[in-house]
This record gives structure tokens, C-alpha cells and sequence, in this order.
């Protein structure tokens, strides 16, 4: 059983960067896909970026392409999202999840472990 741990969200200004960070214990982390979605006020929790357990592919949702970048360390068993040129609209809860697999999955459903989200906020 997997635990999950984000950290790094909070308030920027819009054009500024954050570095969201989620630590992985209790489980094989380099044998999961993982992967980064969000939830902003009134909407669904949506897919943002998610990366491969072996090759380290990687798949971006259209509207953070070029700004968003998803990596990980699996020595330190740590997901990282570096997001750049933030905007008001990328405000929301961002969360971290894992499935096991080695498919890329952008639907919230098909991933088996979450963490309990950080805030981003975006001031304009």
C-alpha cells in the first residue's frame, strides 16, 4: 500500500514558476506510472502530466504543454512537476497519483493511490 505526500504549492503571481514535489513510500516506485492532476474551483479533477515507469515517457494535457514539466527521481522515489508561466486559470488543487502499469492513463479512475493535494493559487 502506497502513500503519497505532495508539497511545494502556493501563492504566485501570475508569470512566476513553482516546483510541486510528491514523496512515495510504502511501495515499488519505480515500477508505477505516475501522474499529476488537478481540480480548480467548480470543476472536475482533471489530468495534467503523467510519466512512464520505464522509459520515463512522458504525456501533457494540451493546455499546460510547453510549461509544464513532469519528471522523477527513482532513487529518491519522488514525482516532480517544475510549472512555469503560470497562469490564474492553472489555480486548483494539484494531486499526485500512481497506478500500477506501465501505461500513461489520463482518467482518474484507472490510478489505484493518491495524495491528499496542494493548494496553487495564481494572483493576477
Amino acid at each position: 500500500q502506497a502513500q503519497l505526500a505532495e508539497s511545494g504549492g502556493g501563492l504566485v503571481q501570475a508569470g512566476g514558476s513553482l516546483r510541486l514535489s510528491c514523496i512515495v513510500s510504502g511501495g515499488t516506485f519505480s515500477t508505477y506510472t505516475m501522474s499529476w492532476f488537478r481540480q480548480g474551483p467548480g470543476k472536475e479533477r482533471g489530468f495534467v502530466a503523467g510519466i512512464q515507469s520505464i522509459g520515463s515517457r512522458t504525456v501533457y494535457a494540451e493546455s499546460v504543454q510547453g510549461r509544464f514539466t513532469i519528471s522523477r527521481d527513482n532513487a529518491k522515489n519522488t514525482l516532480y512537476l517544475q510549472m512555469n508561466s503560470l497562469q490564474p486559470e492553472d489555480t486548483a488543487v494539484y494531486y499526485c497519483a500512481a497506478r500500477r502499469g506501465f501505461l500513461i492513463q489520463t482518467t482518474a479512475e484507472t490510478y489505484d493511490y493518491w495524495g491528499q493535494g496542494t493548494q496553487v493559487t495564481i494572483s493576477s
